[in-house]
C-alpha cells in the first residue's frame, strides 16, 4: 500500500512538533528526498523563531488597566488570545507565496486584509507601548523603516481627517518585514496603516473591504507596496480615511 502524500498542514505540523511519532518518521523520510520541501520546512522553522522573539512578551504582559474589570483581569478577554492568533497566522503566511503564484493578486491582498486587522486588535489597546517610535521622531520612524523594508515608505498626515500619528512600528509580514502606522482622534479611536512590500510589481487595484472579528479593513495594492487601513470605526469613516491616505501617496 503507497504511504499517504505529505500534505502542506503536515509540514507546518511537524515543525510545530504536533506530528504522531510515526507519522513525524514518514514526513522526516520525505524530507530527506525532497529539497524544496525540506527548505521550505527550514524557512517556517527560521520563521517561528523570529515570531517568537518578537511577540512571546505579549502572550504574558499585563493586560491594560482599561480592559480590566472592577479592577480584576477579564479572563475571558481576546487580548492575548489575538496576541497569539496573530502569531500563528504570521507563521502560517510563510507558505502563501507559493498559493499567491497560482491565485494572483486577490490572494495576496485579502491575506494583507487578515495580517493587518490582526496586529490592529493586537496593538491598537495598548496604552503604554503602542508604537515602537514615537511621532516626534518621525524623520527617523521614515528612515527606519524604509529601510527594513527595503522601500521609499511616506507617512501620511491625517489632521485634517481629525487623526493625530501616534507612531509606528516594524513587524513581520507575509515576505519578509511590514510596517505599521498608527493614528489616533480626540477620543482615543484608533486607526492602523499596515504596509508590506512585495518583489512582484503589480498594477493598481482598487479598494477592498474586509471585516475581521470587528475590526474594517480598506486595503489595495499599489505597483511593489501593499496597504491595509484597519479601524474598529464605520465603514464610511474607514473609506473617508482610506482615500485620504490614497490621495497622499498619489499626489
Amino acid at each position: 500500500m503507497n504511504a499517504a502524500p505529505v500534505t502542506e498542514a503536515e509540514l507546518h505540523a511537524y515543525v510545530d512538533g504536533a506530528l504522531p511519532s510515526a507519522r513525524a518518521g514518514k514526513v522526516a523520510e520525505y524530507l530527506g528526498q525532497n529539497a524544496d520541501a525540506a527548505l521550505r520546512v527550514s524557512a517556517y522553522r527560521v520563521q517561528n523563531s523570529q515570531l517568537h522573539t518578537a511577540y512571546d512578551d505579549l502572550l504574558v504582559e499585563a493586560l491594560p488597566q482599561r480592559l480590566r474589570v472592577g479592577g480584576a483581569v477579564w479572563r475571558r478577554s481576546w487580548y492575548p488570545y489575538a496576541a497569539a492568533a496573530l502569531l500563528m497566522l504570521a507563521s502560517g503566511t510563510a507558505g502563501w507565496h507559493l498559493h499567491d503564484r497560482v491565485t494572483g493578486s486577490r490572494a495576496q491582498t485579502t491575506q494583507i486584509a487578515r495580517v493587518a486587522a490582526m496586529a490592529h486588535a493586537v496593538y491598537s489597546p495598548e496604552v503604554r507601548h503602542p508604537v515602537e517610535v514615537g511621532a516626534d521622531q518621525e524623520e527617523h520612524l521614515v528612515r527606519w523603516l524604509s529601510k527594513r523594508l527595503g522601500a521609499s515608505l511616506k507617512i501620511p498626515h491625517l489632521a485634517p481627517q481629525g487623526y493625530a500619528l501616534v507612531g509606528g512600528r516594524l513587524l513581520p509580514g507575509e515576505r519578509g518585514p511590514a510596517a505599521q502606522f498608527m493614528y489616533q482622534d480626540a477620543k482615543g479611536q484608533r486607526l492602523t496603516l499596515y504596509v508590506r512590500v512585495s518583489n512582484d510589481v503589480r498594477a493598481p487595484t482598487a479598494f477592498r473591504f474586509a471585516q475581521e472579528n470587528g475590526v474594517g479593513v480598506f486595503y489595495w495594492l499599489d505597483g511593489r507596496l501593499g496597504y491595509a487601513l484597519s479601524g474598529e470605526t464605520d465603514r464610511n469613516e474607514l473609506l473617508r480615511v482610506a482615500d485620504a491616505v490614497y490621495q497622499q501617496l498619489n499626489p
